[in-house]
């Protein structure tokens, strides 16, 4: 008894064959338009903190401005040059990291200040660096926290930086507050230009970032379980090697990590625009990345299949063949349809369609697995095909999870099927 797999209408579809045709072609394209598209943003970005830098020394430049603000104006200008990131959000959130740890910092700074004033030449000494001491021993094991370091670091570290400075500078807490305000004036002014020159003119989004390339790693993955396919029931003579494959897509979705969470710490920040509201579900992005390098390292794993010296022989590798270079099309084909839907912003239809679909494949490699004609191979082949049956059958098991978590990121965002 067999469970045979129809996917004639797959192959045979347009979509396919638009995948399909001329793959060389196609990715050396989408290559050139990638690297002219990220060319072109940095190019934008450039531009835009030069007329920032213009706008804010304007305070310098303009008498007017510059007996309002005095030389003060550096702050603004500080602000802009440490303030502004490529991405809004990252220029968002480290805007106001930066107003509210100074603010914090200066309060308790002048506060200590003000307590280290009653208690004469000596206690103020003692007073000062105890609360020194203190704080700052404390906020450096606040940064060193996994989650506070992710999200707030550079607020402790200018909350840090800020309340030493207070602290430690011996004025008068009148003095100390005339000059606060008229530094976070001009901090502010710097923080407003880069709001405005990051939001308002040709904004780069980190949600757009993160979504789409969330949605190019399932293409990415679909391509090397077919090539993994191809070149594992390649024809090759006996004399030659089996051909070795390039995992660097692989590779790009393992080390993925830190850029993934930090463009979901940066979405967060960042405004409502466009398809993406201020409570988007920015979290299932980082678990279905994280599923996606589990099985990035699965179809690594399969390397060691290609490249082991214990080989299945011909007539064993024509019985598993077509079972498994089916199973490999339509995985493939999977994959790029829960990428599509991701991008599209679209419902996947995981529990009517992709489940059943995954489920028939798999239970045809566990039927293949068992089946006599493996059985009467010699151990040492028939450890070679039952380890590159296990590792497709993990593969399968990994498509549908994630299929099911991009069904439930549909669910949460509200993916409209018109």
């Amino acid at each position: 008894m067999s469970t045979n797999i129809d996917i004639s209408n797959e192959i045979n579809s347009p979509n396919y064959k638009k995948q399909t045709k001329l793959p060389c072609v196609h990715s050396l394209s989408s290559l050139i338009k990638n690297h002219t598209e990220q060319d072109m943003q940095k190019v934008i970005h450039s531009i835009k903190v030069g007329f920032a830098l213009v706008l804010v020394s304007l305070l310098y430049l303009l008498d007017p401005l510059f007996e309002q603000v005095g030389e003060n104006a550096m702050w603004a200008i500080m602000t802009v040059v440490v303030v502004f990131e490529f991405f809004a959000g990252a220029t968002l959130s480290k805007g106001l990291l930066r107003g509210l740890g100074t603010i914090l910092g200066g309060g308790l700074g002048c506060l200590a200040g003000i307590v280290a004033d009653n208690f004469g030449k000596i206690g103020n000494a003692v007073v000062i660096g105890s609360s020194v001491f203190v704080l700052g021993a404390t906020m450096t094991y606040c940064r060193l926290i996994p989650r506070i370091k992710k999200k707030c670091d550079y607020g402790f570290m200018i909350f840090i930086l800020t309340f030493n400075l207070v602290a430690v500078s011996g004025l008068r807490a009148d003095k100390v507050i005339a000059l606060a305000r008229e530094r976070l004036s001009t901090i502010g002014m710097g923080f407003a230009v880069c709001v405005f020159t990051s939001l308002l003119i040709f904004p780069m989004w980190a949600s757009d970032e993160l979504h789409r390339l969330t949605s190019s790693k399932f293409d990415k993955l679909a391509c090397c379980i077919e090539d993994c396919m191809k070149a594992y029931f390649s024809v090759v003579n006996e004399n030659e090697s089996m051909p070795r494959m390039n995992f660097g897509d692989c590779k790009t979705v393992l080390h993925s990590k830190s850029s993934d969470e930090s463009l979901a710490n940066f979405a967060r920040w960042e405004p409502w625009h466009g398809r993406f509201g201020l409570c988007y579900p920015w979290e299932k992005y980082i678990q279905i990345g994280e599923l996606m390098r589990e099985m990035a390292s699965i179809i690594m794993s399969m390397q060691a299949c290609l490249e082991s010296p214990l080989q299945p022989s011909t007539p064993l590798q024509h019985v598993i063949k077509e079972p498994c270079k089916n199973a490999g099309l339509s995985l493939g084909l999977t994959m790029r349809e829960l990428g599509k839907s991701i991008m599209n912003m679209k419902p996947c239809q995981a529990k009517t369609v992709t489940v059943p679909k995954l489920q028939a494949i798999k239970l045809e490699l566990i039927v293949l697995s068992t089946s006599s004609k493996l059985k009467g191979a010699a151990n040492v082949e028939s450890i070679a095909v039952a380890n590159f049956l296990f590792l497709l059958m993990k593969i399968v098991d990994k498509v549908e999870v994630l299929a099911q978590e991009v069904d439930a990121l549909g669910e949460v965002a509200g993916f409209q099927s018109k």
